[in-house]
């Protein structure tokens, strides 16, 4: 009977690891289940509209005095006073330097001797000729006589008028010698001290006057961007606008100036060197912010769009090759992908010259969940999305 117990064990071992696999198998086949069909990912979408829009440019610039004025003495002598300081506003007329008068003093006393000397020996000439036109009637002078007589006139009168003309231009000199400001501006360092030599129209100048209130801007444009903006304007999507040359300003801290400029000419002639050509704008300067020199961003009105297309600037997208696009669900709620061509940036949105009318739904938020011709679920702008 012992043999027989050994080998009926194994096989109810055997009997029951056959059932526990039939179990498990079962089991494992009975419990698969069909997976749940996936639902639509959320998308938040805007409806494009078109809208009124002033457009600007922002081109750098740099400020040019309005008026300036170097000074430079029209006769030579010895500095004996410089009388303004440097830096300060000067105004037109004022004495600036002092050059040593006592030659041109002389040179003005000695052409008034001169010309009282003239002015002396006139009558008596003037008289002799009246006598001999008397006298020549009765032939008791000869006509030789009178003419060297009216002759000696004419030369008399002559020489008065030359040194009338000296008495003159010596009096001009030494006016000159009051070197005096021929604008009114701010002036800056003086280039000669007192006892300096100067000479009449010297290369250097003494100092250098230069009018700040107003002032000017000028700015360059491409021509590339003139034409553009001539095409849109000839095209009728770019009208003008109230009050288009006025002009705002940015400073180079980024603060707005307080004066609005205006906009004056545009150069005829273009820069070869840059393809630009200058615009010349002229702001009022009357705390004396801007200096000569400066840079500043001058924000020049181009026109008004009335029919712009703004959308989000988080809605487009680019491609490998850096082309805009963004999606758009259609009413089916279908997802398409719409190729764009963009203007230029105004605020947080971009301007949109192609690829979008109004009535379109642009996708905003969602756009990593979706691809072209997928469907969507499309909630309010502003909702969390989820997947």
């Amino acid at each position: 009977m012992e043999p027989k117990r050994i080998l009926e064990k194994p096989l109810k071992l055997a009997a029951v690891v056959t059932v526990i696999a039939g179990l498990a198998m079962a089991g494992s086949c009975g419990g698969k289940k069909q997976a749940p069909p996936q639902a639509a990912p959320e998308v938040a979408t805007i409806t494009v509209t078109t809208q009124k829009v002033e457009l600007t440019s922002e081109l750098p610039g740099r400020t040019v005095a309005y008026r300036t004025a170097e000074i430079r003495p029209q006769v030579g002598g010895i500095v004996q006073k410089r009388l303004f300081e440097e830096g300060s506003a000067v105004t037109a007329g004022q004495v600036l330097y002092q050059i040593d008068p006592a030659t041109f003093q002389a040179a003005l006393d000695n052409a008034k001797a001169a010309l009282g000397r003239a002015e002396a020996n006139l009558p008596a000439i003037r008289s002799r000729v009246e006598r001999y036109k008397e006298l020549l009637e009765s032939r008791a002078v000869s006509r030789q006589d009178y003419d060297d007589a009216s002759a000696a006139m004419q030369q008399a009168e002559a020489d008065v008028n030359f040194y009338k003309a000296a008495v003159e231009t010596a009096r001009i000199n030494l006016g000159y010698t009051r070197v005096s400001a021929p604008i009114s501006g701010r002036i800056g360092r003086s280039e000669v001290t007192d006892g300096a030599l100067v000479t009449a129209h010297q290369p250097m100048a003494l100092s250098t006057i230069q009018q700040l209130d107003p002032i000017y801007i000028d700015v360059p444009q491409s021509t590339s961007e003139l034409l553009a903006l001539k095409a849109r304007m000839k095209e009728g999507r770019l009208q003008s606008g109230a009050n288009q040359r006025s002009v705002k300003l940015l400073l180079e801290d980024g603060s707005e100036h307080s004066r609005e400029g205006t906009l004056q000419f545009q150069d005829v002639t273009v820069d070869p060197t840059t393809g630009s050509v200058t615009l010349r704008i002229v702001v009022p300067n009357p705390q004396g912010v801007l200096l000569p020199g400066m840079f500043v961003r001058a924000v020049i009105k181009e026109g008004v769009n009335g029919s712009a297309v703004l959308i989000p600037q988080q809605s487009v997208s680019r491609d490998p090759k850096g082309n805009p696009y963004a999606f758009l669900v259609d009413a089916a709620g279908k997802v398409e992908q719409r190729a764009l061509v963009l203007d230029r940036a105004v605020g947080p949105k971009w301007l949109v010259s192609k690829g979008l009318s109004a009535g379109d739904n642009v996708v905003v938020e969602g756009m990593q969940k979706v691809r072209p011709g997928a469907s969507v679920k499309v909630v309010p702008l502003g909702v969390e999305t989820t997947n």
